[in-house]
């Protein structure tokens, strides 16, 4: 009886050591301690791997350095120059937000001039090809055409005006800019300041001049797309006085005189625009470019005039023209002076086709001369 009472006893012991010991290994579930856990723990030989698995090492968290703009937009320092710097970077601030703003307008103006010139000469394109197919004189349509162009080259001079006044505007951050700049330098002089404060103050120098460089860089750009579009107009009006003479004729000449690039090229023919075979009217030992004779009404001698000027001006860019209104001394005085009258007219028309194809004004000499030889008016134009 004893030897059963006893071993029932063990058995009970030994099952409730199992129960222990199972609930001490098993986590919780819902992330408490398990109940009924015992103090005790079963210490377990580590395997061979996890003998020789290196350490790791995790370095313990660095504290964050100081940046510089911490130091630009730190706390007043209470002192006289803080005050100082605090008043310097509000005034910088200003300026760089007005440096972005006309960076802005400025890119916006760049994008209006470039539709503008897309839309002028898709306007002077369709011109052309009509013209080198052949139209009327004076054709409606190509006039209307003409004017559109005409205005689209007013609106990019609308908008070299626009970047003239931002220039100015830009222009006059510079002495904003200045006045900051010396006025941080002379605080390193100022009496009671802290070590802080001549740090915000080195910080502040820079800043500003970061923002003279921009202010430089805008004035530089702009100055330039001022003087390129400047040119870029007057070489397309004149261009456009051209292209309206075309359209007068109703074929096309050529850009203009004076927009042509000059390339060598051989000496310049002799043109005669008349049916007329005759030797070349001479005067002071130089043979005349060309030779206009008037002997039959609308002489159409405007392309082989504008051929003739232009293959000159491609050898001597320099050239100037002498236009030599030439009579024939010939039949009564009453004769005579008929045709001094009618040789004005027609010499005039010359000068103003000249001045159509872009040659100025001031390169060109007027004169008037008489010969036996000359059947009919001529004008005669020679290389001075």
């Amino acid at each position: 009886m004893r030897r059963s009472t006893g071993a029932v006893l063990g058995a009970a012991i030994l099952l409730s050591g199992c129960s222990l010991t199972s609930d001490s290994l098993w986590p919780s579930l819902t992330g408490d301690e398990p109940a009924g856990k015992i103090s005790e723990t079963i210490n377990v030989p580590p395997s061979r791997a996890e003998l020789n698995r290196q350490p790791s090492y995790s370095a313990p968290p660095m504290a964050p350095s100081p940046s510089p703009n911490m130091a630009y937009s730190g706390q007043p320092t209470g002192t006289l120059v803080g005050q100082k710097v605090s008043q310097l970077r509000g005034e910088l601030q200003v300026l760089k937000g007005q440096l972005g703003q006309q960076n802005g307008q400025l890119q916006q103006i760049r994008q209006t001039t470039t539709n503008n010139a897309q839309r002028y000469h898709g306007t002077v394109a369709a011109i052309g090809a009509r013209l080198q197919l052949g139209t009327t004189p004076g054709n409606p349509i190509l006039v209307n055409q003409w004017n559109a162009a005409q205005a689209e080259l007013d609106r990019i001079s609308g908008d070299i005006a626009t970047m003239n006044s931002l220039a100015n505007q830009i222009a006059s951050n510079s002495s904003l800019a200045a006045y900051v700049l010396e006025s941080a330098r002379a605080a390193y002089g100022l009496t009671g300041a802290i070590d802080e404060d001549h740090r915000q103050l080195a910080l502040l120098e820079d800043k500003t001049n970061r923002a003279v460089v921009l202010i430089d860089r805008l004035l530089s750009e702009i100055n330039e797309d001022v003087a390129r579009q400047t040119s870029y107009v007057a070489g397309e009006r004149s261009n456009l006085t051209t292209l309206s003479s075309s359209i007068k004729n109703g074929e096309m000449h050529g850009s203009s005189l004076m927009t042509r690039s000059f390339n060598a090229a051989a000496p310049p023919p002799v043109y005669s625009t008349s049916s007329t075979p005759r030797r070349g009217f001479v005067a002071g030992g130089r043979q005349p470019l060309v030779v206009i004779r008037f002997d039959r009404p609308d002489v159409p001698y405007q392309q082989a005039l504008y051929t003739a000027v232009s293959k000159t001006l491609q050898v001597r860019p320099e050239a100037n023209f002498d236009l030599v209104a030439v009579t024939s001394n010939r039949g009564s005085a009453s004769e005579q002076s008929m045709s001094q009258s009618t040789i004005k007219k027609h010499i005039n028309g010359v000068l103003k086709s000249l001045m159509d194809m872009g040659l100025p004004a001031s390169r060109i000499s007027l004169s008037a001369s008489s010969s036996r030889a000359a059947a009919s008016n001529e004008v005669h134009i020679y290389i001075r």
